[in-house]
């Protein structure tokens, strides 16, 4: 393909704008009714407040700014063990707070270990190298860490496919202390030599159940296989996912210590209770129809539509044009610049509509998301679960509509029922 020149703009850095956040819904006190089940020997007794840690004053401010006032199960759970130097694998449904489960327990050790990267080094030695299936998704990762670092002397950096190599590496050299990085991106940039590995104390894949199957599963093996990647008994390697097919969970412990702990918040991979869910069963040639009359009665609420592929993303997304529905789309065959065009229209309503593949399934968090609609549903229900958790996050409510047409997802029918009955 032609060579790629984008550069993404610089995200600001204003204090109002770094710690933005959106409201935790009225469900939010809810999380705490999950049961949690933690397997693994001696775990360390859960966290009541964010007060109770023993971290630094900067850090407790930040976690304030960024809007956490008490810990939701995952984090509970969560930040004790990763303070304590434990493995962790780590479960909870989606909208959780998974994402501070990992960084608050991080950032506090890096802050009370002290951190050497310095600018301008041709080879940046990061401590924590965060990976994550989406470019998206590493995107928002990177800008949660933000919050977290600020007013320290931890640098965060972001790199993802897309965009100009060489301003990856400009990002890099200026300092790297936590490097938030999709699969293939990282490699590139190691192999170039630009990135050490012999510093990495802590490694977190997030969506680690796709991080380990078949899309990422031999980059990952890559990864931890290069010769200056500290052994698993010599790093701290944390995983976090709303599922974790069983098969997962035993390549998963290829990578942890052989002591890891397993955090399960509720069913492992249960769908968001949040989330009202409907299924209606639609015919393939009648799906655009009520599509329509969904979106007609819903008016200009925020909708996310799942589609199963990258040509009937643009389709239907023309379509609701010329139904005089503003509607946008993401996928991984559209430009890097157009698909953060398509979210920044989303997120701030000018297109209400977003049609997406799979690429817009895992962890993003957008505010306001009212609905999620299947018109296409996925082959597996691991992916369902997480398209539809696009809505209902952080106790918020959402609802989501799937369309099944018995020729196409029959297979789904008996997994489906399980989720929908639980």
């Amino acid at each position: 393909g032609p060579k790629v020149t984008y550069v993404p703009p610089p995200p600001p850095d204003d204090e109002q704008a770094i710690f933005a956040r959106y409201q935790t819904g009225m469900n939010f006190d809810k999380y705490d009714e999950n049961v949690v089940e933690v397997s693994g020997l001696d775990p360390p007794a859960a966290l009541m407040s964010f007060a109770d840690t023993n971290i630094c004053h900067t850090l407790t401010v930040n976690i304030t700014k960024a809007g956490y006032s008490k810990p939701t199960p995952v984090q509970k759970y969560s930040i004790p063990i990763i303070l304590a130097g434990r493995d962790l694998m780590a479960c909870a449904q989606t909208g959780s707070g998974k994402t501070a489960a990992f960084l608050v327990p991080v950032v506090a050790q890096m802050m009370r270990d002290g951190v050497t990267a310095s600018s301008f080094k041709e080879q940046q030695e990061p401590e924590c190298i965060i990976t994550a299936p989406t470019r998206e998704l590493v995107n928002q990762i990177f800008l949660e860490a933000r919050k977290f670092v600020y007013g320290t002397c931890i640098r965060p950096v972001v790199i993802y496919g897309g965009t100009q190599t060489d301003y990856s590496i400009r990002q890099i050299k200026l300092g790297c202390n936590i490097l938030c990085a999709t699969p293939g991106r990282l490699l590139d940039i190691i192999g170039r030599g630009k990135i050490g590995l012999h510093n990495v104390k802590y490694l977190v894949l997030d969506e680690a159940d796709r991080m380990l199957d078949m899309g990422f599963g031999a980059d990952m093996k890559k990864l931890v296989s290069f010769p200056d990647m500290p052994q698993k008994d010599k790093r701290q390697t944390l995983m976090f996912s709303a599922t974790f097919p069983e098969e997962v969970q035993r390549l998963a412990a290829e990578f942890l210590k052989t002591d890891f702990l397993f955090v399960v918040v509720g069913h492992v991979g249960g769908a968001c209770s949040d989330v009202q869910q409907n299924i209606l069963q639609v015919s393939q040639y009648f799906k655009r129809d009520k599509l329509i009359e969904i979106l007609h009665s819903i008016g200009n609420e925020r909708t996310l539509v799942f589609v199963d592929t990258k040509k009937k993303a643009d389709f239907i997304a023309c379509f609701l044009c010329q139904e005089n529905i503003p509607a946008t789309s993401i996928h991984g065959d559209r430009e890097q610049r157009e698909r953060e065009i398509a979210l920044r229209d989303f997120r701030s309503g000018k297109c209400p509509v977003l049609v997406a593949t799979s690429v817009a399934a895992r962890g993003l968090d957008i505010e306001s998301v009212q609905h999620v609609i299947n018109f296409d549903l996925p082959s597996t229900i691991e992916e369902y679960v997480h398209r539809i958790g696009r809505t209902g996050r952080c106790g918020n409510t959402g609802k989501a509509v799937g369309f099944f047409d018995n020729n196409s997802d029959g297979h789904l029918a008996q997994p489906l029922v399980k989720v929908l009955s639980d």
